[in-house]
């Protein structure tokens, strides 16, 4: 049992969740309440991990974030390191990888909430950032719920993307799902079971927990506007 690449595993998916949250919910917010005619590309756009093969997506991540690359030659300035083979590498691969794992569910809680009383909110001269926070986002908890919940899990199992863009190096990029793969490459069968049986056990928690929290969350959130 290699705990240090579960470690480092869980310390992704939380960050990455947290991450997904502050980008999430804004995001989620103009795809649900945005009159432009052209937003299904940006759909298209959040959509496309869903689609798109990981080992692909890391390959385009790994260009982008490269030494050579704008945003590359920018955090080198910055902080003197690269991108890529490094945990910041990996967390801006697995925040783009579920991307739509996060916007989604938020999308779909805020296009249930009643628009008479997103209305009503901006009668009593609440602005359209106060009506987010006091209306909206309090309506749409379980659907914000699911999207945190399945962003962390979806992380914590990545494996194409992390592989492309952080390598295998122990302690820094080196997750969980690369430790069994390389444990099974080893022929190393005993430990890639207990490694798989605890990532399974998790994973299986946090569906279970999703599901739960999910129907005592909508006792006290009852889905409007459905």
């Amino acid at each position: 049992m290699e705990w240090q690449a579960l470690y480092l595993s869980l310390r992704l998916s939380f960050w990455t969740t947290l991450i997904l949250l502050a980008i999430g919910l804004p995001a989620a917010h103009w795809l649900t309440f945005s009159p432009r005619r052209w937003k299904f590309l940006v759909e298209a756009v959040v959509a496309l991990p869903l689609v798109l093969p990981p080992t692909v997506l890391g390959f385009y991540i790994l260009l982008a974030i490269g030494p050579h690359s704008p945003a590359g030659r920018l955090y080198a300035s910055l902080t003197g390191g690269m991108l890529p083979f490094s945990f910041q590498g990996l967390l801006v691969a697995s925040v783009l990888y579920s991307l739509p794992f996060a916007v989604q569910p938020f999308a779909s809680g805020f296009a249930a909430v009643d628009r008479k009383l997103i209305e009503a909110s901006w009668c009593l001269g609440i602005s359209r950032s106060a009506t987010f926070f006091r209306v909206i986002v309090p309506l749409s908890v379980p659907s914000i719920v699911t999207g945190m919940i399945l962003s962390f899990a979806h992380t914590l199992g990545e494996f194409g993307v992390v592989l492309m863009v952080g390598g295998n190096l122990a302690g820094i990029t080196r997750t969980v799902s690369i430790s069994i793969y390389d444990d099974v490459q080893a022929l190393n069968y005993s430990a890639a079971m207990h490694t798989s049986l605890l990532l399974l056990g998790i994973s299986f928690l946090v569906l279970a927990a999703t599901y739960g929290l999910r129907r005592r969350v909508w006792a006290v959130w009852p889905p409007y506007g459905r």
